[in-house]
């Protein structure tokens, strides 16, 4: 008898956060001729991942051709896109990325998605990175109650075991500084538009 091939693993462009610092528009925000969602969004198609832009109501976005998950309005929280993403992927393996993250590389983005353990999470200069990470269903409990509770993120993720892929790991996917580098100014913009340039220290992913 016949199986059917496994679904495959979706990958999650969490773009709800507000971009204040980058004046409100981050995901059409323009790097190399493309808006910078994009650059993620490649990422994610070249990882044979199946795209997902999560994002606010009123969150302005790009032309994508994938499919567009509108999250609530409330609350503002990294977590509220995650929960909102593992509802609608049907107990598939989700990997999570910000849409601010132009250099994720797809050979990571691959490898998150085929690990084994519910969470796994990149750890720079011993910070937790909440993305690109893998998010398992089992996890979407304990993600709505840190929405309930309105508390940090990363806090919350680190309660729940997550195996940390330090920078030795990531290194073999290009430098970890690079992949896990966050567009929050208009100056990390300039920056990232540089293509020699070589970001010293991955910036959290705060302004969602």
């Amino acid at each position: 008898m016949a199986t059917e091939p496994p679904q495959a693993a979706v990958g999650a462009i969490l773009a709800g956060g507000l971009g204040r610092r980058l004046g409100g528009a981050k995901p059409t925000a323009e790097l190399d001729g493309r808006p910078l969602l994009e650059h993620a969004l490649a990422a994610v198609r070249a990882a044979d991942l199946e795209p997902l832009v999560v994002a606010k109501p009123r969150t302005r976005l790009p032309p994508l051709g994938c499919p567009v998950l509108r999250e609530p309005e409330q609350p503002v929280h990294p977590a509220c896109g995650i929960a909102a993403a593992l509802r609608e992927c049907g107990g598939r393996p989700l990997v999570a990325v910000a849409c601010d993250m132009p250099f994720v590389d797809p050979g990571l983005l691959a490898w998150l998605a085929a690990a084994p353990e519910p969470l796994v999470l990149p750890e720079l200069e011993g910070r937790l990175q909440p993305f690109p990470g893998r998010y398992d269903a089992s996890l979407l409990p304990p993600l709505e109650k840190a929405l309930v509770d309105e508390g940090p993120l990363r806090p919350a993720l680190s309660k729940l075991n997550p195996r940390r892929v330090g920078a030795e790991q990531l290194a073999r996917f290009g430098s970890p500084e690079r992949l896990l580098f966050n567009v929050n100014t208009p100056a990390d913009l300039r920056r990232a538009s540089r293509p020699a340039s070589r970001p010293r220290s991955a910036r959290p992913a705060a302004d969602r």
